[in-house]
């Protein structure tokens, strides 16, 4: 029997949890030894997880291994994707790579830069947004600060129009999509319009770091 808890990396087995046969009971201070391991294997030996990020890191934990008890007394929604917001250099980015390799036999997200898919749409224009509106889950990295894009001397506002392709997408079939931003509402309402933002309440949970936290790549 396959036990889901049980994760080999290098070799090594690392066990997240206990395994009944039918259900998973995680424990957090395993899944942060494999985090640490599985992030120094990805980003080199520098990685470390901060113990100020522990709480933010519980959370985004029992989001991703669906523990609806824990989720909805964090006003977690565990239906809809995450928004990972804070500043620069916080590790946004590297949580939302690592956080998928706790659940190996869920359905997995892509991460992809939005400045990316701005300029794939350049290049090869709408086809770039009808490509996002699929079924894949997707996580849109430092969404709000990409360029805008133009193709063939037409401007268009590409991940506003993906995000509200993501959003008939998730009312129809509960497609996830997540993200992470450096900006607040406000800025993400000035990028987007309202319209935008009022589908992005409805299709993200709010995760936030504090305004102060430890820039990470200093």
């Amino acid at each position: 029997m396959i036990n889901p808890c049980k994760i080999t990396e290098g070799g090594n087995i690392y066990s997240l949890g206990e395994f009944d046969g039918k259900n998973v009971e995680y424990s957090f201070p395993k899944i942060l030894i494999y985090l640490n391991v599985k992030g120094k294997l990805l980003f080199g030996n520098h990685f470390k997880i901060y113990e100020e990020d522990h709480e933010i890191l519980l959370k985004l934990c029992n989001y991703i291994i669906r523990d609806e008890a824990s989720c909805k007394h964090d006003g977690i929604d565990i239906n809809k994707g995450i928004l990972l917001s804070g500043p620069v250099g916080c590790g946004k980015t590297s949580i939302m790579r690592l956080l998928k390799f706790i659940v190996p036999f869920q359905r997995p997200y892509i991460l992809t830069p939005s400045r990316n898919i701005v300029f794939g749409f350049n290049h090869i224009g709408y086809k770039t947004i009808e490509d996002y509106g699929c079924r894949q889950f997707f996580c849109f990295d430092d969404l709000g600060i990409e360029p805008k894009g133009r193709h063939y001397g037409k401007d268009c506002n590409v991940m506003g129009e993906i995000l509200l392709s993501r959003y008939e997408l998730f009312l129809k079939h509960k497609i996830k999509t997540h993200a992470t931003t450096n900006l607040n509402a406000q800025e993400l309402e000035d990028v987007y319009g309202n319209r935008v933002r009022s589908r992005m309440r409805q299709l993200f949970n709010l995760i936030a770091f504090d305004k102060n936290a430890t820039d990470k790549r200093k």
